[in-house]
């Protein structure tokens, strides 16, 4: 039978209680400050509390969840958690958890219509799209956990692209880490994926996804880049010389 909201309250104070028995300035030292090594980006499922599954305390984790724990670049609710975990608590962590059996990914598997939440499901439908010739050849009765496997790969790749972590590898490499983990319900384990995204994506990364950051070019004694006003190309500031970049090779 499920709790009231009283019980609640009354579990809460007992909580409460308990930890000040084992340590009275626990709470006055959690409130002066946070400084976690870890950003938390899972799924809203309610099986899996990120703490728990990790023996992590209060003030060690930032966590962050949505359905299906998606990277969606226009999530302004997400940019804004990574910014702030990346540049001002300077997380050392980032993991992607998604888990086996998720609702989310079983219901982009479907034709059916569910609503609003279509619009955020057609972001795992594009992994599907991306991975369809693997994904068909596999057994239905397994296919599903694959493609949980695969959106959390696509999300860290998803991660890597972001502006935040692009920048602040340019500044400290490969800081924060990046990691794609898997809950297993069944057997309440968390299994990496061991996702290396620069290994993935290497020239293609370079080429299309990267972005320059002049200012960081400045404070390593190179001189910014600018755009032409006229063109694609690059102008080295102070020059006034174009530079031409090269098209990719075709393969």
């Amino acid at each position: 039978m499920a709790l009231s909201t009283e019980e609640l309250l009354a579990n809460n104070r007992s909580w409460a209680a308990s930890v000040k028995r084992k340590n009275k300035n626990f709470f006055e030292d959690l409130a002066a400050k946070q400084s976690p090594e870890y950003l938390w980006i899972g799924c809203s499922d309610s099986r899996i509390p990120p703490n728990e599954v990790t023996k992590t305390g209060p003030g060690e984790m930032f966590i962050h969840r949505n359905v299906a724990n998606l990277i969606v670049h226009t999530d302004m609710n997400l940019m804004s958690v990574l910014q702030y975990a990346v540049e001002i608590l300077k997380v050392k962590h980032v993991i992607i958890c998604g888990h086996y059996g998720c609702g989310g990914v079983l219901s982009s598997m479907q034709n059916a219509s569910h609503g609003l939440i279509d619009k955020w499901l057609r972001n795992i439908k594009d992994v599907y799209r991306l991975h369809r010739k693997e994904l068909n050849l596999i057994d239905p009765t397994v296919r599903a956990n694959r493609l949980v496997e695969l959106n959390v790969i696509e999300q860290v790749y998803n991660l890597y692209k972001t502006s935040i972590i692009q920048r602040a590898w340019q500044k400290t490499p490969n800081t924060p880490e990046l990691h794609g983990w898997i809950y297993d319900m069944h057997s309440g384990l968390l299994h990496d994926l061991q996702v290396n995204p620069k290994a993935a994506y290497a020239e293609e990364f370079d080429q299309i996804y990267r972005l320059d950051f002049p200012d960081l070019n400045t404070v390593a004694g190179t001189k910014p880049v600018e755009k032409s006003a006229t063109s694609g190309n690059s102008v080295a500031a102070g020059t006034g010389k174009i530079r031409i970049e090269p098209l990719p090779k075709k393969k």
